[in-house]
């Protein structure tokens, strides 16, 4: 039986009056990929960002690998601690550094030897396959380099967890499919624990060990499978 590498329980998130996160309760396995469905505004983005330490619950506790990491209104561990990367649905890449930059960025807050600094760079241009990318910039890239680039410095620092927040929203759906097969492998290849948001059914077909079904800041359902070779919870 796999840990939990994520596991939230009860946790509350409100902004103002609006309850974007109601006391909701999931556990993610270690090494596997939950997908979380739901239509826009039912606090899918607000649980990731939770997790992340972007925000804070106003109750309930957030554990990462068995640490707790943030609880009822307090931080624990802020955000560069978490070991965890993050590709946001813009993917926020910085237009003023070139690809290769984008990366040597997030390592330089690491702290890393420079030999190490390079073999992590070099390894995640090439798990994307965009060595030849790494002298452009962002605009010069197509929508498809663009989210292997976001990738990429998502996963450059090596983290433990992984969270998508619908990054492949914005792409046609021959591209789309593309990558989605593309995270599939890379997530089973790297053994990475993920969480990935959406409001696409295939995606969570081709993705998700667990399904999490969201409505209105709750958790209405979670499914899980052992069809992709994990462990059932």
């Amino acid at each position: 039986m796999r840990a939990a590498a994520i596991t939230l329980v009860d946790v509350t998130k409100r902004f103002a009056s609006h309850v974007a996160l109601d006391s909701i309760s999931l556990e993610v396995l270690s090494g596997t990929a939950a997908v979380v469905l739901g239509p826009s505004g039912c606090g899918k983005t607000t649980m990731l960002r939770v997790i992340a330490g972007l925000e804070v619950p106003d109750s309930g506790q957030v554990v990462l690998n068995g640490t707790t990491v943030a609880a009822a209104g307090r931080a624990h561990v802020p955000p560069h601690l978490r070991q965890l990367g993050f590709v946001f649905q813009d993917l926020a890449l910085w237009p003023h550094l070139t690809v290769r930059q984008n990366l040597d960025f997030v390592l330089a807050s690491l702290a890393l030897p420079r030999p190490e600094q390079h073999r992590r760079a070099h390894d995640a241009l090439a798990l994307f396959r965009i060595e030849e990318l790494a002298g452009r910039y962002p605009h010069q890239l197509s929508g498809g380099e663009q989210q292997r680039v976001a990738l990429a410095r998502a996963i450059v620092r090596e983290p433990r967890v992984l969270l998508l927040d619908e990054p492949l929203s914005s792409l046609d759906e021959g591209l789309r499919g593309e990558l989605r097969s593309e995270l599939a492998r890379l997530q089973r290849a790297l053994n990475l624990t993920t969480v990935y948001v959406t409001h696409d059914r295939e995606d969570a077909a081709t993705l998700a060990d667990c399904v999490v079904e969201m409505r209105a800041g709750r958790i209405l359902a979670v499914h899980r499978s052992s069809t992709r070779g994990h462990d059932p919870a």
